[in-house]
């Protein structure tokens, strides 16, 4: 009889297969688009007998549903949605150790733009369906399995067109799983598993100044680049008063019992230095942020513009944009205006419930020493689609990660991998919690 691999027999191919895509999201001018991998994931899913519907926002743009209710699962329990996406922020060959979209295992990690962030998870989510099914072990409830484009930009191109114009395709489900939360974060020797339940809101801005057009060498009160520059430096410079939400507090919480000190929410990310890049995720989760990234004026050095323009990302967190967008204003001024290119909701839940149950209980049967941990983050994934269908969203790609490797950096960040045994892990995991969500 052939060799039927197992979930964690294949896990790292699987993941190696999908890096090699290079499904990289400029935006929208240059995306190389996410069919192939889309593709790959639905013959994938057609080689154990489970169907995908493939659909594209615009040529190219991809995203995957797939329903799998098989025989033996509980059909009067609404569907559960697992999420991923399989576009990846680009990457420049040349700072990389390793060609980015080559897969590469290297010293037991699987190397490559995506291996992070999330083509992991994909991996995971399709190694453990494939061996579950072919092993004719049904999930508990009927999984909705769901791959987007476009996460990487926003998501309007994926998770919200896809919420917008195929409400039918997913409405049903009431809880999700997906990005970003599940790994392992050793503090002290203890492995605190930060499971994901809200995120900030999202509004990128431009920032547009009008002044008067003029020679170079003439003066000029009504300088738009001047304007421009004075508001953009008040926004830079301006510090947000700190907002501690329930999910930060419990993760600080967490994170003080295991270092035995007090952390204050002036120096969070001094004191927190030691746990690597991730202080910096937890400062910027401790207020409202807003930071310039972009700058454009003129055209030639002795000609004064009469517009200037600048990209600003602004993160708020729940139950704080109103206060965002008024301190925004009032930095401004009344020579700079904002309009709003992308703008998306915060998101939120409590880790509770029998969902919040089955993940703690997931994580205890595969590592009896994890803590689960609930977190904020500071960025956005596509669970703000599917909040706006009323779906209950936590991120939870379960990794136990060495406690040596700085994972948070890695996320966007040069050389991202990880490691073969992590990928294992979360196939335990997943498939533990298979049985109980």
């Amino acid at each position: 009889m052939a060799h039927v691999p197992s979930a964690a027999d294949e896990v790292a191919t699987l993941c190696s297969e999908l890096i090699r895509f290079d499904t990289s999201n400029f935006g929208p001018d240059g995306s190389t688009g996410e069919r192939e991998a889309a593709e790959y994931v639905a013959a994938k899913l057609d080689e154990v007998g489970i169907a995908s519907r493939l659909l594209e926002s615009e040529p190219r743009r991809t995203s995957l549903v797939a329903e799998w209710a098989p025989d033996g699962c509980d059909t009067s329990l609404p569907p559960l949605m697992i999420h991923g996406h399989t576009d990846v922020v680009p990457a420049v060959a040349a700072d990389w150790q390793v060609d980015p979209f080559a897969g590469e295992v290297v010293d037991d990690y699987v190397w490559g733009r995506g291996a992070v962030d999330m083509k992991d998870f994909d991996a995971i989510v399709l190694a453990v369906v494939r061996e579950r099914t072919r092993q004719g072990r049904p999930p508990r409830r009927p999984i909705r399995l769901v791959l987007t484009a476009d996460e990487e930009a926003g998501g309007p191109r994926g998770s919200g067109w896809l919420a917008e114009h195929h409400p039918d395709l997913i409405g049903d489900c009431t809880e999700a799983i997906g990005e970003v939360g599940g790994f392992s974060l050793t503090v002290n020797q203890r492995r605190l598993y930060l499971i994901q339940t809200a995120e900030k809101g999202l509004a990128w801005l431009n920032l547009i100044a009008s002044g008067t057009a003029g020679h170079g060498s003439m003066r000029n009160d009504d300088n738009a680049i001047t304007n421009l520059a004075a508001a953009v430096t008040r926004i830079g410079e301006y510090r947000w008063p700190a907002r501690i939400h329930p999910a930060q507090q419990a993760f600080l919480d967490a994170v003080e019992d295991a270092l035995g000190v007090q952390i204050g929410t002036d120096d969070a990310e001094r004191t927190l230095a030691r746990l690597g890049s991730i202080a910096r995720m937890v400062g910027a989760t401790m207020s409202n942020t807003a930071n310039p990234t972009l700058l454009k004026a003129g055209y030639k050095h002795n000609v004064i513009p009469g517009t200037a323009t600048a990209g600003l990302d602004g993160r708020f967190l729940p139950g704080h944009e109103q206060e965002f967008y008024d301190t925004i204003a009032e930095l401004l001024g009344d020579k700079v205006r904002y309009e709003t290119q992308i703008a998306d909701v915060a998101v939120e839940t409590t880790f509770d419930g029998d969902l919040a149950n089955a993940i703690t209980a997931s994580l205890l049967a595969v590592d009896p020493d994890a803590v689960p941990v609930p977190f904020i983050m500071s960025a956005g994934t596509d669970a703000k689609a599917w909040s706006k269908l009323g779906i209950r969203c936590f991120g939870f790609a379960p990794l136990r990660l060495p406690p040596e490797l700085d994972f948070v950096a890695l996320f966007h960040g040069v050389d991202e991998r990880v490691p073969i045994e992590s990928l294992r892990f979360g196939c335990q995991v997943l498939d533990d919690f298979l049985d109980r969500a």
